[in-house]
This record gives C-alpha cells, sequence and structure tokens, in this order.
C-alpha cells in the first residue's frame, strides 16, 4: 500500500516509449502522429459505469498492482500514460464501457509480476500509430469528449482512424496541481 501511494504522489513516471513521426496544427488545433512500441500491459475492463466513476475504480487498481499488490511484492514504479479505450456513441457521448491499461515499466517486460486481484489482466499489445492532441487541467468525461470531437475535425479527409474507440491519456499523479498533461488519441488505421 505504501508503495501505491509513494507511486502517486511523489513518483517519476517512465513515460511510453514513443517516436513522432510528424506534427500539424489546423484552426488552433495542434497534433501530432505517433509511432508507439508495444509490450505488455496490465488491463481493468470495467461497463455499466459512467467514465469518471469507472476510470477511478480502474485506476486505483493498477496502481495497487504497480504498487507492490502482485505475486512478487515489487514496487514496480508508474509509467504514463494512464491509457482508456473509450466506446462513443452516435452523438459522441462514451458507452459505459472502459478499458484501462498501463504498459508494464521497462525492467518488468520480460517477466511482469502477477496481479493479487483477478480483475487485472496482463496482454500482449503490439506498436501502434495514433493521432493525439493535447490538453491540460483535471480532465473529465466532457473534455475528452471535446477534444476527440475537435482532433477528429482538425483530421478531417488528412488521416484515417478508427471511429468506434480511441483512447483517453492521463500523465500526472492526482496531488499535480499545475502543468498537467491529458492527451486523446485516435488510432491510425
Amino acid at each position: 500500500m505504501f508503495g501505491m501511494i509513494r507511486n502517486s504522489l511523489f513518483g517519476t513516471a517512465e513515460v511510453w516509449p514513443c517516436r513522432v513521426l510528424r506534427k500539424g496544427a489546423k484552426d488552433d488545433v495542434a497534433y501530432e502522429e505517433r509511432e508507439y512500441d508495444g509490450g505488455k500491459f496490465a488491463t481493468v475492463e470495467l461497463t455499466g459505469k459512467p467514465f469518471d466513476e469507472a476510470l477511478r475504480e480502474a485506476v486505483l487498481k493498477l496502481l495497487k498492482y504497480v504498487g507492490g499488490s502482485n505475486d512478487q511484492g515489487a514496487g514496480m514504479g508508474m509509467m504514463a500514460p494512464v491509457c482508456t479505450t473509450v466506446f462513443p456513441e452516435q452523438d459522441g457521448s462514451l458507452q459505459q464501457k472502459v478499458k484501462v491499461l498501463l504498459r508494464i515499466p521497462s525492467q518488468f517486460q520480460t517477466n511482469p509480476p502477477l496481479p493479487s486481484d483477478e480483475s487485472i489482466q496482463l496482454e500482449d499489445r503490439e506498436g501502434m500509430t495514433v493521432y493525439s492532441t493535447q490538453f491540460g487541467g483535471y480532465a473529465k468525461e466532457v473534455d475528452y469528449v471535446n477534444y476527440a470531437a475537435k482532433l477528429t475535425s482538425t483530421l478531417g479527409n488528412e488521416g484515417t482512424f478508427h471511429e468506434d474507440f480511441y483512447f483517453c491519456n492521463g500523465y500526472d499523479p492526482p496531488m499535480k496541481p499545475y502543468g498537467r498533461r491529458n492527451e486523446v488519441w485516435l488510432l491510425k488505421k
């Protein structure tokens, strides 16, 4: 438990490796096309709860896992971002279904500890290319929906991407009051 608290309040996070392929901007919306490495991830899927509530619950489970609630009792450190797969409705609102992903830190990629919580699954994921836009503040569902709509509009016909889901990402611990980094990613087809 102490490992979880230390990681979330004071820890520095290892950032998910990526390469920026290109940058663009249109109508005051800046974006990047990035290529992310694959690897092993801890995941939690939740349904039947509003986005903000589901995200809080899933992140807490993942923080406990990387903080030492695993078969090795290993405090693994934190990775950024916490990446949440969301599924938009026709009107742009989000379904009550999320899949929260946290990349396993590099030093544990070859042999990750097994989670103590059965709702956490470990999975191998391939690398991916995304279109990303960034914004600050304490992000809520409405912010992610807004920025997803802006990025979609900005890309127009420039990029082809999946429209049945997208990723909401948070990079910062909850106690960081300013300079926060949030992103929306659209997965390139």
